[in-house]
């Protein structure tokens, strides 16, 4: 059993080459929920639903999100009509978050509709939400000189991360509990992957939730940096990383997972560096540009911890 923790954008590049050198229903994937929102009526779990999408072969791999090939009608007809959908969202990809919005106004558990879309778009991997209680992204910001606390949504939809970021903050995870498959998925597993996704507001909404990384430090936990060089490969890791305090580099890569990561997966651009980081380093090509970059990564960390 292998478990690996996912935002949206780079960890589902990596499991694009996952589902194609494991055996899948031997497959977890634990999603940071900490971006979901409410767009008017609607809900939106959008690293959740990319993860769903890369799964089934229907991820827009232009945008990572969405869905490839969508039409945006309804998008366009709301925008006609005078409502700021700032989020564009296609026909396709909204009926499945019509979908989730339906049976969570019933009462259901968003763990409980993920696994009916799963089951429904033929995934036999598993795809478990980090929590069904709500924790919040924000991003503490100077926007036009004032301090201000965006969602997440806010900060990098509307405002594509141009603002001054102060801090991130996981609003209600001291109180919010781990989705109870994430845990079972969590005990039930030989090795942890923490994908090259950001690693403040991708992965930091999982490890904060209580107890998970005190059930990470008795599991083989393999970290992909998702940082090479001083950037990062895609989105705002390196200006939220700052923020918080850390170097962006894969030695800031390292602190931030320090007391749960046994081995630090970098690229080969960092080669140089790897003997200042105090873990076990594995140095390969870490740049996923095509299917066959994905599945040799893929296929490096499995055999290299063994598989």
């Amino acid at each position: 059993m292998i478990t690996v923790l996912s935002g949206g954008t780079g960890t589902p590049k990596l499991l694009q080459g996952l589902k194609r050198v494991v055996d899948n229903e031997k497959l977890a994937v634990i999603v940071n929920t900490g971006e979901d929102t409410w767009i008017g009526d609607l809900y939106l779990s959008p690293d959740v639903d990319t993860v769903l999408y890369t799964l089934a072969d229907l991820i827009n791999e232009e945008t990572w999100y969405g869905v490839k090939g969508d039409t945006f009608y309804t998008h366009e007809q709301l925008k006609n009509l005078g409502f700021d959908e700032v989020l564009r969202i296609g026909d396709k990809d909204r009926a499945l978050k019509m979908h989730k919005t339906y049976y969570l106004r019933r009462g259901y558990k968003l763990s409980e509709v993920v696994d009916m879309e799963r089951e429904a778009l033929g995934i036999k991997v598993k795809v478990i939400p980090m929590t069904d209680d709500k924790v919040e992204t924000k991003i503490l910001a100077k926007v036009d000189g004032k301090v201000d606390l965006l969602k997440f949504h806010d900060f990098w939809v509307k405002r594509r991360g141009d603002v001054e970021v102060l801090d991130v903050i996981y609003e209600n995870s001291l109180y919010a509990k781990p989705c109870k498959k994430a845990v079972e998925a969590i005990k039930n597993s030989e090795l942890i992957i923490i994908g090259p996704s950001n690693p403040i507001t991708s992965i930091g909404p999982i490890l904060s939730l209580n107890g998970i990384r005190e059930l990470l430090k008795d599991k083989k936990v393999i970290a992909v940096s998702p940082i090479v060089g001083n950037s990062a490969v895609s989105g705002p890791a390196g200006k939220l990383m700052k923020a918080k305090g850390y170097e962006v580099s894969v030695k800031g890569i390292y602190e931030f997972y320090r007391d749960i990561v046994d081995v630090l997966v970098i690229d080969n651009a960092d080669k140089e560096i790897a003997k200042e980081i105090p873990c076990e380093v594995f140095i390969t090509n870490t740049i996923m540009k095509t299917l066959d970059d994905k599945v040799r990564l893929a296929k490096n960390i499995i055999e290299f911890c063994g598989g």
